[in-house]
C-alpha cells in the first residue's frame, strides 16, 4: 500500500519539478489511501490559488483511491505519534493512518524525511 501526502499530491498537482517521482503511487489507486486530513490539506491549497472548481476536480482524482477516515483510534495513535516524534497533528494522523494500513508514505515533507517507510524526495526550487 502506498499513501502519498499532501505535498505529493500538490507537486504533481501543479506539475512542478518533482511531480513524476509520485506518478508511480498516484496511478496505482487500488494500492492508495488517502487521509481524510490530506483532501482537506489539497482542497485548501488549490482552492485558495486556483478556484473551487479546480479544486473539486483535485478531489476527485484523489477519491479514486482508497479514502480513509478520520477514526477514534486514529486519532488516539496519531496524539501519541505526535508527541513521540515532536510532529505536527495532520503529519502525525498521516503517519498513524500509513502504519495502520502498511503503507509506505511518498512526500516531500522534511517532518517525515527519517523515519521509516517513507520515500522522502527533496523539493526542488524551480
Amino acid at each position: 500500500m502506498n499513501l502519498v501526502d499532501s505535498s505529493g499530491w500538490l507537486e504533481y498537482f501543479s506539475d512542478g519539478p518533482s511531480a513524476a517521482s509520485f506518478e508511480k503511487a498516484l496511478l496505482d489507486s487500488e494500492n492508495l489511501i488517502i487521509p481524510t486530513i490530506c483532501l482537506y490539506q489539497v482542497f485548501k491549497v488549490v482552492l485558495g490559488e486556483r478556484g473551487e472548481g479546480e479544486a473539486l476536480q483535485a478531489i476527485a482524482l484523489m477519491r479514486q483511491g482508497n479514502v480513509v477516515d478520520l477514526t477514534y483510534e486514529i486519532a488516539i495513535k496519531a496524539a501519541k505519534i505526535s508527541l513521540e516524534y515532536k510532529i505536527p497533528m495532520a503529519d502525525s494522523i498521516i503517519l498513524t493512518t500509513a502504519r495502520m494500513h502498511k503503507a509506505t508514505i511518498w512526500t516531500m515533507d522534511e517532518d517525515f524525511k527519517d523515519l521509516p517507510a517513507i520515500k522522502y524526495f527533496q523539493k526542488v526550487n524551480s
